[in-house]
Parts: C-alpha cells; sequence; structure tokens
C-alpha cells in the first residue's frame, strides 16, 4: 500500500463551518477528488438559507456531518470533532483541521497530511507566506503583531500563529478537547498548551490564497493580539505590585540603617525588601500569570533560586553604582535600584516563563505518557 493511499485512509478532515457559501462544496469536491474517505463536516449552528452546501457534503459517504442547533464557536466544533474522531473513528491515526472558504488548498492538506505521517509526535502547523503581494494589510499586520508577541510572551516561534490548517496525532486528540475556548481563542489556546504540556510543532509552508473581491475574516487584531498580550500584563502587574513593596521597605531600610550598616546597606536593604515581596510575587505569578497546577513546592524551589541571584545581582549593581557616584542619599539610592530592577525584570519574565512550562510540562507528561 502506497503512501498516498495512507494519507486518505488514515487521517480524518475536520471542517468547521458556519453560514458556508457554495465555497464549502468546491472544498468538499477537492478532497472527494484527492480520494479522502473520512470528512468530518460541523455545521455549527448556520440558519436555514444556508443548509445547501451541507445537504450537498451528505450526499457523499465519506462525509459526516456533525450539527449545532445553535452557534457555539469554532471551538467547540473542533472539539466536538476531535471527540468524533475519538469515538466513532478507532483506526484513524490523526486529523487535518482546515476551513471552509477555499484558502486552503488540497495540495497543501495532503503536504500537512504526509509530515504528521513522517512526524507522528509533533502538530502540523501549514503556515502562509505574509511577505507574497495581495495579501489584506489586515492580516499581514495582525499576523506579524501576534507572531512577535508569541515570541516574547511565550517563547514560540511559528510564522503563522493564526493558521487554522493544522494536522494533529491522535494521540493528542484527547487532550486538546479539554483546552479552555469555545470560539477563536481555542486556537490560540491550543497553541499556548501544545508548549506547556510538551508536544512539538513543525511548519509546512503553505500558499496564501485570499479571494480580494469577497474576503472576509473573522480576526480582530486587537482582540486577539491582547488573548496574546495579556499574559505579559498579567506579570506586569503581579511584577509593579512586589516593586511597589520592594522598593517602599529598601527605601524605609536604607534611610533607617544606613549609617549603621555602611557599605553594607544596599545589600542588606535589597535582602529584607526581596523577602518581604517575593512571596506575594511568587503566589501571583504561579497561579494568575503562568496558571501553574503542580507541585506547589517545586515552582517555589525553582522561583526562589531565580530570585535570590536575581537579588544578589540587584544589590551587587546598586551597591556598585552608589560606590562609583559616592551616593549616600536614600531617594537617589531607590531611584538606582528601580532602574537596575527594571531591566532585570525583562530577563526574570523570559526565564519564569520557560521554568513555569517546565515544571507545567513535568504535570503534562504524566498525561500524555498513558495515551
Amino acid at each position: 500500500m502506497d503512501e498516498k493511499h495512507d494519507i486518505r485512509q488514515e487521517l480524518a478532515i475536520i471542517l468547521p463551518s458556519l453560514d458556508p457559501d457554495k465555497k464549502l462544496c468546491g472544498v468538499i469536491d477537492g478532497l472527494i477528488a484527492e480520494g479522502f474517505e473520512h470528512i468530518v463536516i460541523v455545521d455549527d449552528g448556520s440558519d436555514a438559507a444556508h443548509q445547501a452546501p451541507f445537504e450537498y457534503a451528505a450526499g457523499f459517504p465519506q462525509c459526516h456531518i456533525l450539527r449545532h442547533e445553535v452557534n457555539k464557536g469554532k471551538g467547540r466544533g473542533l472539539k466536538d470533532a476531535f471527540r468524533y474522531v475519538l469515538d466513532e473513528m478507532p483506526d484513524i491515526r490523526g486529523v487535518v483541521t482546515i476551513d471552509g472558504d477555499g484558502q486552503h488548498l488540497t495540495k497543501d492538506i495532503v503536504a500537512c497530511g504526509e509530515k504528521l505521517l513522517a512526524n507522528e509526535d509533533k502538530v502540523v502547523m501549514g503556515c502562509r507566506d505574509f511577505s507574497q503581494p495581495g495579501v489584506p494589510p489586515r492580516s499581514v499586520a495582525g499576523n506579524r503583531t501576534t507572531s512577535f508577541f508569541f515570541r516574547l510572551c511565550y517563547g514560540i516561534k511559528l510564522s503563522d500563529t493564526q493558521t487554522g490548517l493544522r494536522a494533529i496525532p491522535r494521540r493528542y486528540l484527547d487532550a486538546f478537547c479539554g483546552i479552555d475556548g469555545e470560539r477563536f481563542e481555542y486556537e490560540t489556546n491550543m497553541l499556548l498548551n501544545m508548549k506547556r504540556m510538551g508536544i512539538g510543532f513543525v511548519e509546512q509552508r503553505i500558499d496564501t490564497v485570499y479571494d480580494s473581491e469577497d474576503y472576509s475574516s473573522h480576526y480582530n487584531a486587537i482582540k486577539d493580539s491582547w488573548r496574546i498580550f495579556k499574559v505579559m500584563f498579567k506579570f506586569l502587574l503581579s511584577s509593579l505590585g512586589s516593586t511597589v513593596i520592594d522598593l517602599l521597605v529598601f527605601y524605609l531600610v536604607f534611610r533607617i540603617f544606613k549609617d549603621q550598616l555602611g557599605t553594607w546597606a544596599s545589600l542588606v536593604s535589597t535582602a529584607v525588601a526581596r523577602a518581604c515581596s517575593s512571596f506575594a510575587n511568587f503566589n501571583a505569578n504561579n497561579r494568575m500569570v503562568f496558571d501553574n497546577h503542580g507541585s506547589y513546592r517545586r515552582a517555589l524551589v525553582r522561583y526562589y533560586c531565580l530570585c535570590i541571584p536575581q537579588m544578589l545581582v540587584s544589590a551587587g549593581l546598586v551597591t556598585l553604582i552608589n560606590q562609583l557616584f559616592a551616593n549616600s542619599v536614600p531617594i537617589i539610592a531607590t531611584l538606582i535600584k528601580f532602574v537596575v530592577d527594571t531591566v532585570l525584570f525583562f530577563i526574570s519574565y523570559g526565564i519564569q516563563r520557560e521554568w513555569a512550562v517546565s515544571y507545567t510540562h513535568l504535570r503534562a507528561h504524566e498525561t500524555l505518557s498513558d495515551l
């Protein structure tokens, strides 16, 4: 049996759709002509005026139609289709999610399927090239913005964060059914949880297809970019809160004990201030920012393995700068500390992000190893 036959026999196509037009019929024709035998289509609460494409699809034995009585969102449609494949298609090795508007060419669907069967421990991302001419400016701006924040906030380097063409191994479908999100945010949450679960991905370059006369998109650059940026915003808020405590305690200790402590004033003041602020900061980051549900003790140890060296670096730099400028004024020393800690903030974020992923991955691995 050749590889081409295996792909079409062993992979299921998943296609959620809301109020489709005739383009959906063209997508179905292309999949049938290519030989795909398992096509799961989700009617996500479409109205009566848009039922013709689903009726057309129902005429093919390869198509399985799942229906939502009301619109529940793309995320719910994908998860219901994943569950259907798990329950009703025991021989399927993976799924390929696509859109029904013709933006995903059949040859690219096949390419992603082939790469999946060659990399069954990874998710295949069909990534568009937004540098090509004819791509709507809103899509270019939105994708570049989200790709930037994905890399900055999460350490995920992906050239197309909004792609709907994804090939997913069967072994991950059950875990993906448990990911939060009912609408378009689900696809973003999928990427974030892949990082936390230790699931890798590979990119497959695909054509960028847009109909300039009939282009529409559910993507909102501001809202979707905010969904990605908000985790760093939460980190910023928790850090600002602890920074207020840190600077206030530092100022008071330095002002009260600077004469008694002498050259040790910066180090002792920093240590006392950090002891007061770090515990609150840890708890905020542990649950509110990085959503860690693993071992609290392990996370606490990891945090202080980072916190203590950071404190020593901060104290050392503040002491050095104060000595270089012969400064003993408490408010000036506090301002110097603020500048130093601002630089260390960005370094700390990157390290905590990766360590949060690391200890969350340990928990997730226990579940995935049983699949």
